[in-house]
């Protein structure tokens, strides 16, 4: 087996994990009320967008999420909470190091050693959750577990949606298409953009995501016999119809949205195979981006 497939596998148990630990952590993640920035890099990014969804909609505070090297540094905030797997992103240290002292700053990682240990006032580490792997799997699902679950929005039936989508088969068709199309509504607009991403880094496939609401204003153009389009929870009314008309493969998310990302690693892995690539060893990546000092 193949280190994700091993990591992408073990998925459920991380998540227990996690939300066991939810419940002890008031003083290092956002209480309510404060105005809150989460921050992460590529995956972390949309793991940062769909918790940012998940707490201002539960009315907890308003929260914001950016690409760390995107932050608005002119903006104040209560809390940054960034989300780091190796902890030695160089846009997250350098963002850390920009706000210090301006807000209390919060890093989830998965390496205590790490220099983000001491760029941030606070540290959660979820090194059971630590992978091998460049293609990231259980840490950024693991993290958001944490945190949906400090929200008071996980329950068990996440983790048995979790090992569903890990035993079931895959939808009927799908790896004979050749693009793929990932939607989603609120917080998992987060997930159907890494749901994409994770098909580009493992599978090289040409995939797009976007809010399922705007899929009707362009993106659908693009639909034919060999296209998927994959619906992570419920779509908007009427749209499995549309993508139908077009003879494009339609896929329901019947799923907890975090779960439907699961089957679409699993999709990944998938065509990888078919492809006669190496999931270790995606192209042109590495487990960590470091970059050189200015």
């Amino acid at each position: 087996m193949t280190f994700v497939e091993t990591e992408l596998a073990t998925q459920p148990e991380c998540w227990r994990r996690a939300a066991a630990l939810a419940g002890g952590l008031d003083d290092q993640l956002p209480r309510p009320g404060e105005r809150t920035a989460v921050v992460g890099c590529g995956t972390s990014l949309f793991m940062a967008r769909a918790y940012a969804s998940l707490r201002e909609g539960a009315g907890l505070g308003e929260t914001d999420a950016f690409a760390a090297s995107e932050f608005p540094g002119r903006r104040r905030y209560d809390r940054i909470v960034a989300l780091t797997r190796s902890g030695t992103t160089t846009e997250v240290l350098h963002l850390l190091a920009a706000v210090r002292g301006t807000a209390r700053t919060t890093a989830i990682t998965a390496d205590p050693a790490a220099p983000v240990r001491s760029a941030a006032d606070d540290l959660v580490v979820l090194d059971f959750a630590d992978e091998r792997s460049v293609v990231q799997t259980r840490f950024a699902t693991t993290a958001l577990t944490l945190l949906r679950a400090h929200l008071g929005l996980h329950t068990d039936a996440v983790v048995t949606d979790a090992e569903t989508a890990l035993a079931g088969p895959l939808p009927p068709g799908i790896t004979e298409c050749v693009q793929f199309t990932f939607l989603g509504r609120g917080w998992a607009v987060g997930l159907a953009e890494e749901g994409a991403l994770k098909m580009r880094e493992a599978a090289l496939a040409w995939t797009e995501a976007y809010p399922a609401m705007e899929y009707r204003h362009g993106p659908i153009s693009i639909t034919t016999e060999s296209t998927a389009t994959w619906a992570l929870g419920p779509a908007p009314e009427g749209l499995a119809e549309q993508v139908r008309a077009t003879g494009g493969l339609w896929v329901a998310g019947r799923l907890d949205p975090l779960a439907e990302l699961v089957r679409i690693q699993r999709l990944a892995l998938a065509l990888a195979d078919l492809r006669g690539l190496d999931p270790d060893s995606p192209r042109h990546l590495t487990r960590s981006v470091i970059l050189p000092s200015a």
